[in-house]
């Protein structure tokens, strides 16, 4: 068998680095942008030969307190790592190995300014329908806190005033990530995280709607240390018809907030303002009963993105009955598995395996761009026109 030889060294180095590197391309190895945050060196061993065997050589280093939370995206990361390096002589191959470590500087909720105040936004929102009809929609979002912490539940409240004559479409609520990058022009990577549909606001009603999303694994809000990668996160509320969307500012912490929010949920708001004089249709139905903008009715939620069928068990047999207690009593719905896709997830909270960067579908992500949208060219006709063209065999008689 073949002895081991002695390993002639010049030195025994060992590196600690902390750096963010930054791309244009998703996935590239191409940094445009790069800063550091600590680079120290210790020598371990000087010139001299190493003889065969294990050999262990201790050593420590005092990392700073303003280092980074760890942080992988797909246009950039935030990297903490350890490097040794036996420096062998001239016309010899080093020796190096090296290993990531991760870092979580817990980012205290407590310590953002007015984390405590109410997070609540309304817009109203007018439109036409019908050619000669208008109506608007007056719709407020608001959460219960303005922090999170991963594990906690984020409770949302909808409230929407259909001051019109046609239904609106489906609200939904979106938690969304932006994550900006710095490198030659700012990159912004926005994916919704989670996705709450509700039902449809009837015409000339006033409807309430409740829901909450389990904040997942994600990576802390703003990445505190680092200046070329920041991490936002919304809660966007919007309507595709009328179009109306609120967005409330989210936070993600590792400290729970620890203070009462002065209002724990707004009510149903101020009333809206009459106009002078009201169209016709509005004071037909405010004249025609008290249902027109009565006490607000509760939707119902129609899809949930965290809410997933869980797989059949295992052994069982496709179409056979579901099991029922043997006391007669249905079954216990099973509790909806936690939501696990993340962005650029910041370790520990990485999830091992393909849990990978998953692109977005939803077209609820950005504000729609109004400048690209085309108008009539001509005016739709008046209200004596609309009449006037209408077929006198129509006309009921008096």
């Amino acid at each position: 068998p073949l002895a081991w030889e002695p390993l002639c060294a010049r030195a025994i180095r060992v590196t600690c680095t902390g750096s963010c590197r930054v791309s244009n391309k998703a996935n590239d190895a191409a940094w445009v942008a790069e800063e550091g945050y600590f680079n120290s060196a210790l020598s371990l061993a000087d010139k001299g030969s190493l003889p065969a065997g294990e050999h262990s050589f201790p050593f420590q280093f005092l990392l700073p307190a303003t280092a980074p939370t760890s942080f992988e995206g797909p246009f950039g990361k935030i990297v903490h790592q350890v490097r040794a390096t036996i420096d062998t002589p001239r016309f010899s191959k080093d020796h190096q190995c090296s290993r990531v470590f991760y870092i979580l500087s817990p980012l205290n909720l407590n310590s953002i300014p007015d984390i405590e105040q109410p997070n609540v936004a309304s817009t109203t929102r007018k439109f036409s329908y019908k050619l000669v009809k208008t109506g608007s929609v007056v719709l407020t979002a608001s959460t219960d806190l303005r922090g999170y912490v991963v594990g906690q539940v984020l409770r949302l409240q909808a409230d929407i005033e259909n001051q019109s004559g046609k239904d609106t479409s489906p609200v939904v609520a979106s938690l969304l990530q932006k994550v900006s990058y710095k490198a030659k022009r700012w990159i912004y990577d926005v994916r919704t995280i989670a996705e709450v549909e509700g039902a449809s606001v009837k015409a000339w009603r006033r409807a309430q709607w409740q829901e909450q999303i389990l904040v997942p694994a994600l990576p802390q809000s703003a990445l505190p240390g680092c200046s070329l990668i920041h991490v936002d996160y919304y809660l966007q509320v919007s309507l595709k018809t009328p179009e109306a969307i609120v967005t409330l500012p989210v936070f993600i912490g590792n400290i729970a907030v620890n203070q009462v929010p002065l209002s724990p949920r707004p009510g149903p708001g101020p009333p809206p303002v009459v106009p002078s004089a009201p169209p016709q249709e509005e004071a037909e139905a405010v004249a025609s009963g008290p249902h027109f903008f009565s006490d607000p009715v509760s939707l119902s939620t129609k899809s949930h993105s965290q809410q997933q069928q869980p797989p059949a068990a295992f052994g069982s047999v496709p179409g056979a009955p579901e099991p029922h207690p043997p006391d007669g009593s249905p079954a216990p719905h099973p509790l909806p598995p936690p939501l696990c896709i993340s962005t650029g997830a910041t370790v520990p909270y990485f999830a091992e395996g393909s849990g990978g960067p998953v692109p977005t579908t939803s077209t609820l992500i950005l504000p729609p761009e109004y400048s690209s949208w085309g108008y009539p060219y001509e005016a739709p006709p008046s209200y004596e026109q609309s009449c006037g063209s209408v077929d006198p065999c129509l006309t009921p008689r008096s």
